[in-house]
């Protein structure tokens, strides 16, 4: 295997594998909710427009049964092999960095634990906001990142600085054994190869949207 080959795998999957199973679950979720009991590979890829191929390739690698010809994977089981594929039910704890209005607002948000994510502290290098609790959660100076997250075991870090401290925090998560970083700072991160970055870039989500709707305009005007 190729060396940038490696850098694109996480624990044997592709990390585009990884990005895709999300997706997968809480379209599953919908039709659950929808009372769809079997659901196929061929109907999935058609309503997510996916690659019929990379489907089943996906859904072999997390559903503990095949699935029947015609009738496909039951709803239910599936959305229970992906959770424990993913690891929903064990939860792993995470540090954020950068308490400004954004982090404030994930540290206030009681969702993450549904996905096996429970943000457990903050850091900042605000001394007005060092020593406080938001959303229940304890701020603690940039200083002491490394050795906390060393000593609470923490595996899972989230970058909310503005972007020309990014890299800096970065590298502080990665010194205290953070082994994936979910970023929304709009730049690029330099981290090792055993190192997952999960990056958020609402700039370009925000540009694409607006692409859409003067694409949509210029059709309605034709």
């Amino acid at each position: 295997m190729h060396m940038e080959e490696k850098k694109n795998m996480v624990g044997g999957i592709s990390r585009k594998t990884l990005e895709r199973l999300p997706m997968y679950h809480h379209y599953l979720e919908q039709k659950c909710r929808e009372g769809t009991e079997t659901i196929s590979a061929p109907v999935i890829a058609l309503d997510l427009r996916l690659n019929e191929v990379q489907v089943r390739k996906d859904l072999a690698m997390v559903a503990k049964t095949a699935g029947k010809p015609k009738m496909g994977y039951l709803v239910n089981d599936l959305i229970r092999d992906m959770e424990e594929f993913l690891g929903f039910h064990n939860t792993n704890q995470a540090a954020l960095v950068g308490v400004g209005s954004l982090g404030k607002a994930l540290l206030s948000y009681k969702g993450f634990e549904q996905y096996g994510v429970e943000i457990v502290l903050a850091f900042d290098s605000d001394g007005r906001k060092v020593n406080t609790k938001i959303g229940g959660k304890p701020v603690f100076p940039v200083e002491k990142l490394e050795n906390l997250c060393q000593r609470m075991n923490i595996h899972i870090g989230i970058i909310t600085v503005p972007a020309e401290y990014a890299q800096e925090a970065c590298n502080r998560l990665v010194d205290g054994g953070v082994k994936a970083i979910w970023n929304f700072a709009p730049t690029h991160l330099s981290v090792p190869d055993h190192v997952l970055v999960q990056n958020e870039n609402m700039a370009v989500s925000l540009a694409a949207l607006s692409k859409y709707l003067y694409e949509a305009d210029k059709e309605g005007r034709q």
